[in-house]
């Protein structure tokens, strides 16, 4: 897709989104629900969403970052702090399904924001507020961004037990797995809201989301009461879990199974390791992971990486070639997917969109607009909510 042709509706098409928010996560949450139809205004401040100051960019205001988390969208610049301000965006929440936002509470509560100001406005609004701690507890005004959030909920954790230092991922892993979270949250929200007629509040907070993301495997032991054992998936924590060198680049090589372990080193004519006991079993290999990962790292270097994907291939055992980023860009299974592609912006020209990796086939997910400039579409929201030329000219930020 290009960007710029309509093509079928979409599964939210008739949906309203009003975006309040800022930095990824829900910027991010609200562009996919856009792409699956919805039509998404977002309110902007006078400074703009933080996403337009990232770098690189082409222009003020077009950073790489809001390319690729702010189409599908409406931009509406508002100051919510004026009279004429806050009562536009309060026309514009009226008529809304939905509501995101990731301002803090107590910001959300002097601006006259809250669920309970809102509700009684529209009670079918679908209020969704994600912060870093749940409003209810005495965290609920610290500021959270990623890597706060990563520290509180155990993933520094997580990355201290594998490499012996508390870091943080390299991605922003709690921005985007919360906003996810929100995307779910939300879709939730608004089946009971057409059947019912009635919104809710949808509250995440990225810690709690965070951990209970960290404990689905690593709870462990701990799942039992008294604990079975420590915390910890063993398997992904052991040292050695990671990717191998072959003679010339990386891979993954995982035989996973008992007739995968058995088949690979038969193939690399090691007998001895084909029948080892350590590796026979679940409970054996559970606590002989690491000695299973450096029989397979001695072995990699033997040979190149295409010659482990065939051979790996004819033996049904796990394997995949390290990706590096800028090879994504001419993998063709990315690039025939759309998961990457070329598209022509109106103001900045050329850039590589970040498709929708989702397959519907009655209503696929599509990029109909582009990232909007800042305050791009003020006039025309406004006067859909019935604003004349002169009152937009008075709530109009210059």
């Amino acid at each position: 897709m290009t960007g710029t042709e309509r093509i079928e509706e979409g599964a939210l098409d008739g949906v309203r989104v009003v975006d309040l928010a800022s930095v990824v996560m829900g910027p991010y949450a609200t562009q996919i629900l856009g792409d699956l139809g919805a039509d998404v205004i977002k309110i902007e401040s006078p400074a703009g969403d933080s996403t337009r100051v990232t770098r690189p960019q082409r222009h003020e205001g077009m950073g790489a970052l809001a390319l690729n988390v702010n189409r599908n969208k409406r931009s509406v610049v508002l100051d919510l702090k004026t009279g004429p301000g806050h009562e536009a965006a309060l026309r514009l929440i009226r008529g809304a399904d939905v509501l995101v936002t990731n301002m803090r509470p107590g910001a959300l509560e002097r601006l006259g924001l809250s669920y309970d100001d809102l509700a009684r406005e529209n009670p079918k609004l679908i209020y969704c507020n994600a912060q870093g701690f749940r409003s209810d507890s005495d965290r609920a005004g610290l500021a959270a961004y990623d890597e706060i959030v990563q520290a509180s909920s155990g993933m520094a954790d997580l990355m201290r037990r594998a490499t012996g230092t508390p870091t943080y991922a390299p991605t922003i892993l709690a921005d985007k797995l919360c906003a996810l979270t929100i995307v779910y949250s939300v879709l939730a929200a608004l089946v009971r809201q057409r059947a019912t007629g009635r919104g809710q509040r949808v509250e995440v907070p990225m810690a709690d989301t965070m951990l209970a993301f960290n404990l689905v495997e690593h709870l462990a032991g701990h799942t039992f009461e008294p604990a079975e054992g420590p915390m910890g998936f063993n398997r992904s924590m052991t040292p050695g879990h990671r990717a191998v060198r072959t003679s010339d680049g990386w891979a993954c090589i995982l035989p996973y199974n008992e007739k995968n372990i058995r088949d690979f080193f038969t193939a690399v004519d090691r007998p001895g390791l084909a029948a080892d006991p350590r590796f026979g079993d679940p409970a054996s290999r559970a606590k002989h992971y690491g000695e299973l990962y450096e029989e397979i790292e001695k072995v990699a270097v033997e040979r190149t990486t295409a010659e482990w994907q065939e051979l790996c291939a004819r033996l049904s055992v796990p394997f995949a070639p390290v990706l590096e980023l800028e090879d994504a860009e001419t993998d063709p299974y990315f690039t025939d997917g759309g998961v990457l592609s070329v598209a022509e912006h109106p103001t900045e020209g050329k850039y590589r969109q970040i498709g929708s990796p989702v397959l519907l086939s009655e209503t696929p997910a599509s990029v109909r607009s582009h990232c909007p400039s800042l305050g791009e579409h003020t006039e025309e929201v406004l006067a859909e909510i019935g604003y004349s030329a002169a009152e937009i000219a008075e709530v109009s930020v210059r």
